[in-house]
């Protein structure tokens, strides 16, 4: 049969391309170590692969997760330990300021200027920030500023209650964050008492204040419990005047309708006492004078505790009276202040809980990864010693190609002819 000779190039071309592309992907699988090198070589393999570096991804991911969620917590426990160091100081100046036989008015003015000094610490620790400039007890509302302090020594919490998660892995959330109204509001009181709020709407200029106040008449004001109060201004007779409703039945409190004010008075109502400074808004036609709000509970904040403390031992003077309250006030701090270090050191024994979720939880995802590291190198892994081996062939086999045709090439009926 004659062959043409265009028919012998085209086979030997053929040939070579196909050891030379063999001998290449070899080539390339060596210097990546890795078998596969597109889904065309194994399809099913490539796409177990692909899953695998997937969860390998995921499971980094979880892993820096776990980083930012420990150091988060553990600024979290250093801010709580902070804290009840601050209370066990506390507690000391409380006890001292019970001496009431014994110490002087310079005496309770050093135990004020701790005191105060004290909750400018706290007021600092509450408003803790992690690395990201988040603050940690502020909920979910990390950018705002948890707490706040008006001129009067009110304390404001701008927070929520939510809590702040982070996926460990893909069944586990951990908590990474404590509500600050949980912390350091929501303490149990030993009596009955109440906060006191400005109306956010209040029209005066510079704001009227309203004062922390404290229970005078506790019996009193238990019957008020659970109402609550507002105190609302409007004018008579060119006079500015308040009035205090129940705002639970809608009734006006005896004795205490259109009432003159004067600011800095003491107002007196249900066993509670409180001023309000400056000048309220009387309002004007239908547009409604200031208000101010009195909400009884059973609870009070850390800062609230340690404000009316530090107001009572100012207040103090050689009167029988005055010490008689700060006796009063002193007992109820002693025990609010124990409240306080038992709620936060609920939540402290729970932010060491979940650390230890957290650790338990890395090495599970250090196992995890590993493991599916195995199972990725067994399907992508190339195997040196038989590539090897396959190299030499393929290069032998492209060699032999090469030099064939270099022979047949050569070929002529005028290299027979003598």
């Amino acid at each position: 049969m004659r062959v043409a000779t265009s028919q012998i190039y085209n086979i030997a071309n053929i040939g070579m391309n196909n050891a030379q592309t063999a001998l290449t992907k070899t080539q390339e699988q060596m210097a990546s170590g890795k078998r596969i090198l597109s889904p065309a070589d194994d399809p099913v393999a490539a796409t177990q692969i692909l899953q695998l570096n997937e969860e390998v991804s995921r499971i980094d991911q979880y892993i820096k997760n776990i980083d930012v969620a420990e150091n988060s917590l553990n600024l979290e426990e250093t801010a709580l330990n902070s804290v009840l160091t601050l209370v066990q100081r506390m507690q000391e100046l409380a006890v001292s300021a019970g001496n009431t036989a014994v110490l002087t008015p310079n005496d309770y003015k050093a135990l004020v200027a701790e005191t105060n000094s004290r909750i400018d610490e706290l007021l600092n620790l509450q408003n803790t920030r992690n690395a990201a400039g988040q603050y940690i007890f502020a909920g979910y509302q990390g950018s705002t500023q948890p707490f706040t302090r008006n001129a009067e020594g009110q304390f404001s919490y701008h927070g929520d209650e939510g809590q702040r998660q982070i996926n460990a892995s893909g069944s586990v959330a951990v908590d990474v964050s404590d509500s600050g109204k949980r912390v350091f509001m929501d303490i149990p009181s030993e009596n009955t008492t109440f906060f006191t709020e400005a109306n956010p709407n209040n029209r005066s200029e510079p704001a009227a204040r309203i004062s922390v106040g404290r229970v005078t008449d506790q019996d009193s004001f238990d019957e008020l419990y659970p109402d609550n109060l507002l105190v609302s201004f409007s004018e008579v007779a060119g006079e500015t005047v308040y009035t205090i409703t129940n705002r639970t039945t809608g009734l006006v409190m005896p004795g205490h309708d259109q009432q003159t004010f004067v600011s800095g008075q003491p107002i007196e109502v249900a066993g509670a006492s409180f001023t309000i400074t400056g000048q309220p808004y009387p309002g004007a036609g239908t547009v409604p004078g200031d208000s101010f709000s009195l909400t009884s509970t059973n609870k009070q904040s850390l800062a609230t505790t340690l404000t009316r403390l530090s107001q009572a031992m100012d207040a103090v003077d050689e009167t029988p009276e005055s010490k008689a309250y700060l006796d009063e006030i002193v007992a109820q701090t002693l025990a609010n202040l124990e409240n306080s270090v038992t709620n936060i050191s609920v939540v402290q024994g729970e932010v060491g809980a979940r650390l230890n979720t957290l650790e338990s939880t890395r090495e599970q995802n250090i196992d995890s990864k590993l493991y599916t590291e195995i199972v990725l190198n067994d399907l992508e892994a190339l195997d040196y010693a038989e590539a090897s081996t396959r190299l030499e062939m393929q290069e032998l086999v492209l060699s032999a190609a090469q030099k064939s045709f270099v022979k047949v090439a050569s070929l002529s009926l005028f290299s027979y002819i003598s």
